[in-house]
């Protein structure tokens, strides 16, 4: 008797995405990668821009800077796919979404008179790439709510801006130093042919990685790392509890020892600051979490006292320098309440009323005021107006307590936003892009549940 062949199992189909799905998909992986790329190349303020040289050499490619214009160009060439990729959305609130419009007309209204035209070409040129990235974060990113694809190069490009910081800690920037006054130093004719504070920077033991100075580094870290592990630990579908709790870990890790190293008094309390917002999400009882934030509180505020005591005892002079800085702001915007001097000129401006004694600047240390200073009051309520308005609209709509993608990503752009009360963070691209990309990505996920998505949206192969 023959026996019949047994019978082969029909073969599954292999899944593929929709049509419409692949570019929101193919925008995400490339905006992440150039994003992660600015973490790494394009971490200088752009007021300081002359001082970036072309690279003229393999090392200079991989180990320095790069001018800004080429981040111009590879942010067109992504701006290509986001606009492919883009879909309308008619459920958005239209103020937030013509709020930039109306900031960076502004910008090139104050531009006219500006008391210092080339430096506001150059700032204006850096606005509109921000709008360009906010805009995409709306439109085309908006259309992903998992950041799976997003995050591969932006956390790649993190990963890498933590092992710099490591490796200068570890010997790096002691031979850094020992280079440049040894080698450099003696032949530079002009001291201002360096950078402002560049010598200061050298001198000191504290980190900047691949950004401009310390406390741009922990600007990226406060964004950085709230993102980080929100992502990883939603990727339930591909790791392990345990394998997201190490990965989890070892960023963490690596990201507080960075901060630290860093130096950045305020990048510490901000970074403690958030982390007690985000512990009022967690699904903790109440007693619980009292008992969390007041031990995290004293711990927090233990260890900065005991880092930075010698820092106040010396007269906490960097933060004196700041409320000088502010002061000229405020005697700028109080002669020039309309207009300002111009996109990017506190420097200029700052340098009439100077004091003798008083520290040189190019920036506010204050995105908020610098606004107001060069572009009067209505730019700064533009400006102020975007990010309060796009934080407490995603807060309120944004359903953050039951999404850590949504919730990381909210955390980071928060600390961004209070980092700029000390900080200039608008005025570098790596860290603006981003800012302004996450800041249109929450107001396209805002009343979007884990359980549906919005309009047009793509889900993650």
């Amino acid at each position: 008797m023959k026996t019949q062949p047994a019978h082969k199992p029909a073969a599954v189909p292999k899944q593929s995405l929709p049509p419409d799905e692949v570019l929101p998909n193919l925008f995400a992986l490339l905006f992440g990668l150039l994003l992660g790329l600015a973490l790494l190349k394009f971490g200088n303020p752009i007021v300081m821009e002359k001082f970036v040289s072309h690279p003229e050499s393999q090392v200079e490619w991989v180990l320095n800077p790069w001018p800004v214009h080429l981040a111009w160009g590879l942010l067109a060439c992504v701006t290509v796919v986001g606009i492919l990729a883009s879909r309308w959305r008619k459920d958005l609130p239209w103020g937030l979404l013509v709020l930039p419009l109306v900031w960076l007309g502004w910008q090139f209204v104050a531009s006219i008179g500006s008391i210092d035209a080339r430096l506001s070409a150059a700032t204006l040129k850096h606005f509109v790439s921000c709008v360009v990235c906010f805009y995409l974060g709306v439109f085309a990113l908006g259309r992903n709510r998992n950041l799976f694809l997003f995050s591969l190069g932006l956390i790649g490009g993190f990963a890498l801006v933590l092992v710099s910081g490591f490796q200068q800690h570890f010997g790096g920037l002691e031979a850094t130093r020992r280079y440049f006054f040894l080698y450099f130093y003696p032949r530079l004719e002009e001291l201002d042919k360096l950078p402002p504070g560049y010598l200061k920077k050298m001198s000191s033991n504290r980190i900047w990685a691949t950004l401009f100075y310390p406390n741009a580094l922990a600007g990226v870290i406060l964004m950085m790392l709230p993102i980080a592990l929100g992502i990883i630990w939603s990727a339930r579908e591909r790791f392990t509890a345990g394998a997201r709790g190490l990965l989890a870990g070892m960023v963490g890790m690596a990201s507080l020892a960075c901060l630290y190293w860093s130096g950045s008094k305020g990048g510490w309390l901000l970074m403690l600051l958030t982390g007690l917002v985000g512990s009022l999400f967690l699904p903790f009882k109440r007693q619980l979490k009292i008992v969390l934030i007041v031990g995290v509180l004293v711990l927090g505020l233990a260890g900065f006292g005991l880092k930075y005591a010698g820092f106040f005892k010396r007269g906490a002079t960097s933060v004196v320098a700041r409320f000088d800085y502010w002061r000229a702001a405020l005697h700028t915007v109080a002669v020039h309440p309309v207009f300002g001097t111009g996109p990017g000129t506190f420097g200029a401006a700052y340098e009439k009323v100077r004091k003798p004694e008083s520290e040189p600047a190019k920036i506010t240390h204050n995105d908020y005021l610098e606004q107001a200073s060069d572009s009067g009051v209505v730019g700064f309520l533009a400006y102020a107006g975007l990010v309060a308005g796009s934080l407490v609209f995603a807060y309120r709509k944004g359903g953050l307590g039951s999404d850590w993608v949504k919730l990381g990503v909210w955390l980071g752009v928060l600390g961004w936003a209070l980092q700029s009360l000390v900080e200039f963070g608008l005025y570098i691209p790596a860290i603006a892009w981003l800012a302004f990309c996450l800041l249109g990505w929450l107001l396209a996920q805002a009343g979007v549940t884990d359980n549906s998505n919005p309009s047009g949206s793509a889900r993650i192969a």
